[in-house]
Parts: C-alpha cells; structure tokens; sequence
C-alpha cells in the first residue's frame, strides 16, 4: 500500500467506484477479533480486513488511515496516544448505495463510530453501527447497555448538512443489548436482552415509526 501513497489523489477519484463488498457478518467480526488485546486492536483486525475487500476507498500509513471521497479528495484520520489511552480509528464498512464509509472509533475506553459523507466529506458521530433502511435516506442505531450508554432506537436521517437525528424510543424496561434492522422502510426489527436475563435467544419486537411512544427530534 504504501507505494500507492504518491498517486493517492487520482486513486481517490478512480481506483474505488462504489462497488460494495458484502458486509462482515457477526460471526466474522467475532472470528477476527477473538483473540483481540481490546477494541481499538479489533478495529484494526476488521480494516486490515476490509482494505482487501474495498480496494481504492482507503490507505493505512502508520498511525494515519486516509479515506477516498468523491470525485475528489480525501480525509485522513490520526491515531494518538495519551495517557488516558488516546483516539483511534479504523475502517469498519462501506455502504455505497448512499456512498458512506463507516469508521469505527476508541477514545480512551469508549467506542463509537464515525459515519463519513463521501460526497461532501460530512462526518458524523454514531453511538453504535447503523442498520440503513430501504429508502436510502433513513438509517437507525440502537445503543443499550447497563451502564454509559444512550438507552434508545434513534432513527436519523442524512442531509447534506450530515445526518440528523429524526426521532428517537426509549423501552420501559431496562436492556442490557440490542441491535435494530428494516422490515421495511416504516418498521424497525429490534432483537433485545433485558438486564438481568441472562443467556438465552434474544426477543424480539417490530416498531413502526410513527406510533405513539416516538419523539419526534429538532432539526
């Protein structure tokens, strides 16, 4: 990689056309990140892995990894180190068919993700991974855990001002997990574990946007 650093420029505008390689699956983040020394070293286990995957769309040179925008440009994204434990970023997945590239990121012993705007290099900050619905527009994220953490389904939407959080459900109870995906572009499908459930399959709910319990967000 490193003796494509020189021509970086035209490899942002050619070499990546937006053909998207299916995601890593769970089970294959899970794989890649069993024997990992922590978040950060798994993000970098996952882009090692998507570098061979998505060819053209991003460069690791050291501490620094550059993503390709479009048709021009690119950002870079700096790893530092502190005595608290420091930044880093990593390249997690590419959806193409809003052309967003999706960075998972550690500060200190906190993870989030960061979702780049290739079109306008637009950047914004994601408590979890997001699940991008069929509309294209709408994406959602479901951060739950028993301690630092946001307790709700947001739904968002993108903008070329970023995306912007649209509205937002908290459940009664208290969930100690949950991740969210489309069943179709009205109604989110939220598997979920409960504090204090234990092991065991996750449950299951359907939420339709719209409904009572949502609130609706500023612009």
């Amino acid at each position: 990689m490193m003796s494509r650093l020189p021509c970086f420029a035209a490899l942002a505008a050619f070499a990546f056309s937006g053909s998207e390689a299916a995601p890593l699956t769970p089970a294959q983040v899970t794989k890649l990140c069993g024997e990992a020394e922590g978040p950060a070293h798994c993000g970098r286990l996952v882009e090692a892995e998507q570098l061979k995957r998505l060819p053209g769309l991003a460069v690791r040179e050291g501490n620094s990894l550059r993503v390709a925008l479009f048709p021009a440009g690119n950002v870079t994204f700096d790893d530092t180190d502190t005595p608290s434990g420091g930044t880093s970023f990593a390249l997690w997945d590419h959806n193409s068919t809003v052309d967003a590239t999706l960075l998972f990121t550690t500060k200190d012993d906190e993870s989030r993700f960061v979702l780049l705007q290739r079109a306008n290099g637009r950047q914004t900050i994601l408590p979890s991974e997001p699940a991008f619905g069929p509309d294209r527009v709408r994406f959602a994220t479901a951060d739950f855990c028993e301690t630092r953490c946001e307790n709700r389904l947001v739904v968002w939407r993108l903008s070329r001002e970023g995306a912007l959080r649209e509205s937002e459900w908290q459940p009664a109870e208290a969930w100690a997990d949950a991740s969210v995906s489309w069943k179709d572009p009205m109604t989110l499908l939220v598997e979920y574990t409960p504090v204090g459930a234990g092991e065991g399959e996750p449950r299951k709910l359907e939420r339709r946007l719209g409904v009572a319990g949502w609130v609706s967000l500023p612009r």
